[in-house]
């Protein structure tokens, strides 16, 4: 059951939501979760035959953040084959879905794309599993930002080590580098990303003082035709130097799914809030992010602290393939619904449909019993 609302993060527990929005219930989305089946492990990285046909797989469900350090420092990272909703419905250009992802799964948790949000204290030390029995084709984690020893790198092409189908590998990484970073699948990394092998690693600094509000976001583009292919559903042959992007999400999903409070990832906030928010690239191209309404400051990006002399206010920030840009803003605008979005306009559709994509939004929560707020959500697909 989902204990907090909005993006990963500090958002409203259950209780304030409901609370917020006036509701008394949740009704599940239809067509958004399914059983999942484990299917014959396979060596090969072209799809055959018993990889293509439509298993009943699982659905992803949204990202959460695993406190390592409340786990003794050690976290088993499972490979798990699902399905994977960005925006289920045929509102605002939908339905938008991948009919296969390859996907993380921390634990006992759920398999999610992005994966899950790993976070752990500066000279603290993780002892991560990669968990492939499951599996049908080799994977490793490389992670970004930390310096760790040549073994545990994770690129199988120069230290000799990945992680075949049936098997397990345990990586050592110390948290020797404060900040937010970005970790993947480094096994043919083009193809691993791109069907939804990565995830943040968070490293809070000694004495970290946590803002009122904190959230991760994780944009990404995508070429559709790839997880459509791994499902049998396209026939073409794959070349990264021909991809074709025309899928634009925040962790993992398009507008409007972004923002229903319980499967997108609304910045949810109060008047007078502190808000920090973990910006991560995943994908291929750069995306200029822009908050409406709201002036931020950069305060760290990738594991470095930017200089207070070096920071000043700004609305957009163009965050690169694989960079981390942590922003900080006051919630003092006039409470209502403002977006926050990539500004290359064609990454705000979902196909011909504009708006959609790489697009969600800060919500006040003193405005989420309007008339307005529930029209979004019901193109969202919420329902109370």
């Amino acid at each position: 059951m989902t204990t907090r609302f909005g993006a990963p993060g500090t958002g409203l527990s259950r209780r304030e939501f409901l609370a917020a929005t006036g509701a008394t219930g949740l009704a599940s989305l239809a067509g958004c979760s399914a059983g999942g089946t484990n299917e014959p492990a396979a060596t090969s990285d072209t799809p055959t035959q018993a990889q293509t046909d439509s298993p009943n797989l699982p659905y992803t469900s949204p990202p959460t953040v695993v406190n390592v350090d409340e786990q003794g420092g050690e976290v088993t990272m499972r490979t798990q084959q699902a399905r994977h909703a960005v925006h289920p419905l045929d509102t605002m250009g939908g339905p938008v879905e991948f009919p296969r992802v390859w996907a993380f799964q921390a634990d006992d948790n759920d398999p999610s794309v992005p994966g899950p949000i790993l976070r752990t204290t500066e000279g603290n030390a993780m002892k991560v599993t990669l968990d492939n029995t499951d599996g049908r084709r080799p994977h490793t984690i490389h992670f970004h930002g930390v310096r760790k020893t040549w073994k545990n790198d994770g690129v199988p092409t120069t230290t000799g080590i990945q992680v075949p189908p049936g098997e397990t590998h345990t990586y050592e990484i110390p948290a020797n580098v404060p900040g937010t970073h970005f970790y993947h699948c480094h096994f043919q990394t083009h193809r691993h990303i791109d069907m939804g092998m990565y995830g943040v690693y968070r490293v809070d600094p000694e004495g970290y003082e946590p803002a009122d509000r904190e959230y991760f976001m994780t944009i990404k583009d995508w070429d559709s035709r790839v997880p459509r292919k791994w499902a049998g559903e396209a026939d073409f042959t794959y070349n990264s130097a021909s991809r074709n992007p025309d899928v634009f999400t925040v962790n993992g999903k398009s507008a409007p799914r972004t923002l229903h409070p319980e499967e997108g990832s609304p910045i949810i906030v109060d008047e007078g809030d502190s808000v920090r928010i973990h910006l991560v690239n995943g994908g291929y191209m750069s995306h200029p992010m822009h908050i409406h309404n709201h002036r931020f400051q950069r305060v760290e990006k990738d594991g470095g602290t930017i200089p207070e002399v070096a920071r000043h206010d700004m609305d957009v920030t163009n965050v690169a393939p694989a960079e981390r840009h942590t922003i900080e803003f006051t919630a003092d605008a006039d409470p209502g619904i403002y977006l926050m979005h990539c500004h290359k306009v064609n990454h705000v559709m979902n196909g011909t449909f504009y708006p959609g994509g790489m697009l969600t939004g800060v919500v006040y929560r003193s405005v989420m019993d309007t008339d307005i707020f529930n029209q979004l959500m019901e193109y969202a697909g919420y329902s109370t």
